[in-house]
């Protein structure tokens, strides 16, 4: 769907002089099954990445944090196989969201960035990065630093509607959640709306003309 996010991943980590590697056998890291109760793409991924994890790589990136709260529920989801339970635990230790990473790296950022002509957001927080990892307050704190003005709008603990095959399934109160976040987020006038997941990005983007992206 989004392309574009996995690009600009790759630039940031390459300026920052860290190398990505990519598992082309990895899919989908499962959410949507697991929303729908089948888990066979857990262990299609946990097979795909095992082989760098034998090599040594550093973290599993997740720059989708509904992905990555997927993801780090592994070793719960496999944790009576006695096949993968150890594996999943590994993939969920080594399990990092943007968001976990790149703060640390706030002082290299702040030499490497540009200026551009957006230079006020709006941050909208999905609920899988604040609520299911508990990360909060770390995309504001870098972007800031980055000097940006981020702005969060009321009620920014709520959901958007989008909750991965939840605006398929009930799409009357998913699109009512949906209106109800933007107006919060256009009344703080920003020139883009930002957010850390590609459900809550579509979603959001299909009900306004302001540009909405990944953070990164």
């Amino acid at each position: 769907m989004m392309p574009n996010v996995n690009t600009a991943t790759q630039r940031v980590f390459d300026a920052l002089g860290i190398e990505i590697v990519s598992a082309p056998d990895a899919g989908c890291c499962g959410a949507i099954c697991l929303h729908l109760g089948y888990n066979d793409d857990v262990r299609n991924n946990i097979d795909a990445w095992w082989p760098y994890v034998e090599r040594g790589v550093e973290a599993i990136v997740m720059n989708a944090s509904g992905c990555g709260a997927t993801v780090k529920e592994y070793a719960y989801l496999m944790r009576n196989d006695p096949a993968y339970a150890e594996k999943a635990q590994r993939i969920v230790d080594l399990t990092l969201d943007l968001a976990e990473i790149l703060p640390k790296f706030e002082e290299e950022l702040t030499v490497l960035v540009r200026r551009c002509a957006v230079h006020t957001v709006a941050f909208h927080p999905p609920c899988t990065l604040q609520h299911d990892q508990q990360i909060r307050g770390r995309v504001e704190q870098l972007l800031t630093a980055l000097g940006l003005e981020v702005r969060l709008p009321a009620d920014s603990h709520l959901c958007c509607g989008s909750a991965g095959t939840y605006s398929v399934t009930q799409p009357k109160l998913s699109y009512a959640l949906r209106n109800q976040k933007l107006d919060r987020l256009e009344k703080t006038e920003p020139q883009m709306i930002v957010s850390a997941n590609v459900g809550c990005i579509a979603h959001l983007q299909s009900g306004t003309s302001t540009p909405v992206t990944h953070w990164i």
